[in-house]
C-alpha cells in the first residue's frame, strides 16, 4: 500500500512539475513579446505596429494548442501517456531553447519573424498535448476515491509556471542594465529552459 501511495505521489508531482515547466516556457514568450520582440524582430514597423505584430506571434501558440491536444492525446492512448508527456516536454523545451538562440531581423532579415512564428507554433503544439495527458495520467494513477484531488495537481502547475516566468523577468529587468537586457539578457529565460527540462525529466 505504501509503495502504491508513493507511486501515486510521484505521478502527481511529475504532472505538477511538468505543467509548471511547460507553462513557464509558454509565458516567457508572452513577456518577451511585450518587451523585446517588436523592435528586435519587426524593426521595419512603427513601435506600436511592431508590438502588435509580436503579440500576433504570441497568439499563434494558441492556434496550435488544439492540434497538439488532438495529436498527442491520440498518441498517448496508442503508445502510452508517459512517453507522450516526455515527448511534449522535450518538444516544448527544444522550441523554447531555440527561440533563445534565434537571430534577430538585423541578422537574417525576414526569416527572423518567420522562424519566431514557427517556434511559437511548436510551443503551442507541445503544451496543448501536455495538458490533457498530464491530467489523465494523474487521475489514472490515483486511488478511486481521490481522483479529483490528484487530477488537480496539473492545474496547480499552471499558476506556478506563470509566477516563475514573471519572477524571472522581474529579476532580469531589475539587475541587468536596460541595454544589456534588450541586447541579450532577454535570451536567458529561454536558454534556462534546458535546465528546467532536465529537472522535469
Amino acid at each position: 500500500m505504501r509503495s502504491g501511495t508513493r507511486h501515486t505521489r510521484r505521478v502527481a508531482t511529475a504532472s505538477f512539475v511538468g505543467t509548471a515547466i511547460e507553462i513557464y516556457d509558454f509565458n516567457i514568450y508572452g513577456l518577451t513579446a511585450a518587451l523585446i520582440f517588436g523592435p528586435q524582430f519587426f524593426p521595419t514597423f512603427s513601435p506600436v505596429a511592431g508590438t502588435l505584430a509580436a503579440f500576433v506571434t504570441f497568439g499563434a501558440g494558441f492556434i496550435a494548442r488544439p492540434l497538439g491536444s488532438v495529436v498527442l492525446s491520440h498518441l498517448g492512448d496508442r503508445v502510452g501517456r508517459k512517453s507522450t508527456l516526455v515527448a511534449s516536454l522535450v518538444i516544448m523545451g527544444a522550441a523554447t531553447f531555440l527561440t533563445g538562440l534565434l537571430p534577430t531581423y538585423a541578422v537574417i532579415g525576414v526569416w527572423a519573424p518567420v522562424l519566431l512564428v514557427v517556434l511559437r507554433l511548436v510551443q503551442g503544439f507541445a503544451v496543448g498535448g501536455e495538458w490533457g495527458g498530464a491530467v489523465v495520467l494523474g487521475v489514472e494513477h490515483a486511488p478511486t476515491h481521490r481522483r479529483a484531488f490528484f487530477g488537480s495537481f496539473t492545474q496547480m502547475g499552471n499558476p506556478v509556471g506563470i509566477v516563475l516566468a514573471s519572477l524571472t523577468f522581474v529579476l532580469l529587468t531589475t539587475y541587468l542594465p536596460a541595454d544589456v537586457f534588450s541586447s541579450w539578457g532577454w535570451r536567458i529565460p529561454f536558454l534556462a529552459s534546458i535546465v528546467l527540462i532536465g529537472i522535469g525529466m
